[in-house]
C-alpha cells in the first residue's frame, strides 16, 4: 500500500471521552487471550499502548526480571501512560517512545511478545504493520493482536439514532484510511504478513448494568460531538453538527433504557514468529 500509513489519521483522537473508555481497559478484560503465555523475564512491546492501563498490566505480570517497552503515536498520551505507570510503582520497569508500528525502530527479534490492542484498525497498512511486529520479535515469540468490529456490534432497544451513529462511524474510519470493521480480517491479515502459525479467536465486550450503560452511552455521546471523531465528521463533509447532536442524542435515549444491553465483538490472534 505504499505511503499509505502517512495518511492514515487516529480516527478517536485523545479526547477525555476517548481516554474514559481506554482507561477501563485492563488486561484482565482486554487481552485475557495472552495473559498464558506470559512469563517473569520477558521483554515485551507494547504498540499503540495509549493512557497505559493495559501497558502497566503487562509489566506486573512479566516481573520480576520483565521489561515493557510501550510505544504510541502521540506524544502527550505517552506522557499520561508514564504517569500512570509511575502511580503504580511501575516507572523502572516500563520505557516509552513515539514510534510508527509501520516503521519500528527496534533491531530484529527484540521482544519475547510485541502487543498491539485496537491498534490495526486505525493503521494505512495492517498488513506492513504486522510484518513490522513480525520482524522484532524474536523466533518463537508471539505477536498478540485485538480489534473490534464495527459491524458486528450489536444492541437492544432497537434505536434508530444508533443504526446512524454506526453508518457514519464506518464512513469517518474510512476516510480516514482506517478498517473498522478489523476484527473479521486479522486472520487474512497475519496471513499475508507470513505468519503460518496462528491462533485466532473471539470474545467480547458486553455493558448491560446500569452503571455500565450510562458509561459507554455518555462517552459516546460526548465523543460524537466534541472528539476527533466529531471534527473529522463534520470537516469531511460526512455529517453536520446537527447531526451529531441527533445521534448523541440517540446514545442518551438508548443509555436511559432499563433493559438497554450493548456487546462489541473483538477478534484477537496469537501469532507465532
Amino acid at each position: 500500500m505504499g505511503d499509505a500509513h502517512e495518511t492514515a489519521v487516529y480516527t478517536h483522537g485523545h479526547h477525555e471521552s476517548v481516554l474514559r473508555s481506554h482507561r477501563w481497559r485492563t488486561a484482565a478484560n482486554s487481552a485475557a487471550y495472552l495473559i498464558g503465555e506470559l512469563r517473569p523475564g520477558m521483554r515485551v512491546l507494547d504498540v499503540g499502548c495509549g493512557p497505559g492501563t493495559i501497558t502497566a498490566d503487562l509489566a506486573e505480570l512479566v516481573a520480576p526480571g520483565g521489561r515493557v517497552t510501550a510505544v504510541d503515536a502521540a506524544r502527550d498520551v505517552l506522557d499520561k501512560a508514564g504517569a500512570y505507570a509511575a502511580e503504580r510503582g511501575l516507572a523502572g520497569a516500563v520505557d516509552f517512545a513515539v514510534a510508527d508500528v509501520h516503521a519500528l525502530e527496534f533491531a530484529d527479534d527484540t521482544f519475547d511478545v510485541v502487543h498491539a490492542h485496537q491498534v490495526l484498525q486505525h493503521v494505512g497498512d495492517p498488513v506492513q504493520a504486522l510484518r513490522e511486529m513480525r520482524r522484532v520479535c524474536r523466533p518463537g515469540g508471539i505477536v498478540a493482536v485485538r480489534d473490534a468490529d464495527y459491524a458486528a456490534m450489536t444492541w437492544y432497544p432497537a434505536t434508530p439514532g444508533l443504526e446512524e451513529w454506526l453508518d457514519l462511524y464506518h464512513r469517518v474510519a474510512r476516510a480516514n484510511g482506517g478498517e473498522p470493521d478489523a476484527g473479521r480480517r486479522l486472520l487474512s491479515w497475519a496471513r499475508a504478513a507470513g505468519f503460518t502459525d496462528v491462533r485466532a479467536s473471539a470474545t467480547s465486550w458486553c455493558y448491560a448494568t446500569p452503571e455500565e450503560v450510562a458509561w459507554w452511552s455518555g462517552l459516546w455521546a460526548d465523543r460524537t460531538t466534541a472528539s476527533s471523531y466529531a471534527k473529522a465528521a463534520v470537516g469531511g463533509g460526512h455529517a453536520a453538527e446537527g447531526d451529531l447532536a441527533g445521534i448523541a442524542a440517540a446514545w442518551r435515549e438508548w443509555g436511559a433504557a432499563p433493559d438497554a444491553w450493548f456487546s462489541v465483538l473483538n477478534g484477537e490472534l496469537l501469532c507465532r514468529a
